[in-house]
Parts: C-alpha cells; sequence; structure tokens
C-alpha cells in the first residue's frame, strides 16, 4: 500500500469517526492551508500551484457556505454566507491577478471564526481529558 493510499484510508476513517464540530474544524484547517499553499507559490511565481491550491480553499469555502442550515440560526447564517461569498470572490481576485494580498485578506477574515470553533470544538475534549486524570 502506497504512503497516499494510507494517508487517504486515514482520512476516511477521522472523517467518519469525528463529530460535526470536529469536521467543521478539519474544514478550516484544511482551508487555512490550501490557502497558505497558495500565497506561498504566488510568491514564488508557481502560478499552477498557485491556482490548484486557490481551487481547493474555493472548493471547502463553497461547503461551508452550501451546509449553513438557516432553520437554527438564520442571521448568523444569512451573515456567514455573505462573508463566504465575499471570500470566494477575493480568492477569484487573487488567482486572476496573480496577488496575494486577497489571500491575506481572507485569512484575516476567517481566522477568528476558525479559532472560535476550534475552541468551542476542543475547549469540552481538553476540559474532559484534564478530568480524567
Amino acid at each position: 500500500m502506497t504512503p497516499a493510499n494510507v494517508l487517504s484510508r486515514y482520512g476516511a476513517v477521522q472523517a467518519s469517526t469525528s463529530t460535526p464540530g470536529q469536521i467543521l474544524v478539519m474544514l478550516y484547517d484544511g482551508l487555512f492551508r490550501f490557502l497558505n499553499e497558495a500565497r506561498a507559490a504566488m510568491v514564488e511565481k508557481r502560478r499552477g500551484r498557485a491556482g490548484e491550491s486557490i481551487g481547493r480553499a474555493h472548493a471547502i469555502i463553497d461547503t461551508l457556505c452550501s451546509t449553513l442550515d438557516p432553520s437554527h440560526a438564520p442571521a448568523l447564517c444569512e451573515n456567514l454566507e455573505a462573508l463566504y461569498l465575499y471570500c470566494m470572490q477575493r480568492l477569484i481576485t487573487a488567482n486572476m491577478e496573480s496577488r496575494p494580498e486577497p489571500i491575506d485578506e481572507v485569512l484575516h477574515i476567517l481566522a477568528p471564526l476558525r479559532d472560535a470553533w476550534h475552541e468551542v470544538v476542543e475547549g469540552p475534549r481538553a476540559a474532559a481529558s484534564l478530568d480524567a486524570r
């Protein structure tokens, strides 16, 4: 079995055994990884690699946007949708103009959301592991 196959199977098991909150944090982590890869590729003038990473980041934001459920918090979902759509537009601009600044803007906008979700998801798990000692 190749290393790529092992990683793929590990990722599938991890996703199937994770809570929705953990999956959300994994999506944000992947998003930030692709954004940072795209930014680095742009700086290094590797346009193809930058475009590929931007495409993957764009797909993750699209997934985040399409999975919003306004039946629970309509105003929040409306605001998040507008934010995600704006970020997707900025990524299109970054790709078309081959400039890293719009990527920096997206990182800056979404970092607080990722940090908040990480705190919500990991906070209780961290506390539970301390209680188990």
